[in-house]
């Protein structure tokens, strides 16, 4: 069930422009799957997506692999900007607030940067966890995501 749901997901997005988890839920929907946002945010991280500017302030879903990495500072710039309500820090941690449902999407992009003083990341449904290694990497991290969300 997981992998023919997933199979759909990657069908969808390459055929529709798909800009939220919601919109991506109704199409599951359409096509006969039972899911909850839970699990469609799942299948998002599991399949690496990420989201891509798509014209005037707008992004949509799409594979990893069918992104130009030299254009993801950028398009991790453009997620900031979309999504990115808050930033704050305790020692080496660094907790950043999205709308709603933008966590995972941002957060993978940050991985994605693969920036050597990040140790990892965690994302909920609004709320990414960023852990720093040393922690006199932080202030330098907050200023990038900082110019990130203007």
């Amino acid at each position: 069930m997981k992998n023919a749901r997933q199979k759909t997901i990657k069908q969808i997005i390459d055929n529709k422009i798909i800009h939220t988890q919601s919109e991506l839920a109704r199409e599951l929907h359409q096509q006969g799957f039972k899911v909850t946002q839970a699990t469609v945010s799942r299948d998002i991280k599991e399949l690496g997506l990420i989201k891509v500017p798509v014209g005037n302030d707008s992004s949509k879903y799409s594979m990893p692999n069918r992104v130009a990495p030299i254009n993801m500072v950028k398009r991790v710039k453009q997620m900031f900007h979309d999504n990115v309500t808050n930033i704050d820090f305790s020692e080496n941690l660094i907790v950043i607030r999205t709308v709603p449902g933008a966590a995972m999407v941002v957060a993978s992009g940050i991985d994605y940067l693969g920036w050597k003083e990040i140790l990892g990341s965690v994302a909920g449904d609004d709320t990414i966890l960023i852990i720093a290694k040393p922690k006199e990497a932080v202030p330098d991290l907050i200023q990038k995501f900082s110019k990130f969300m203007v």
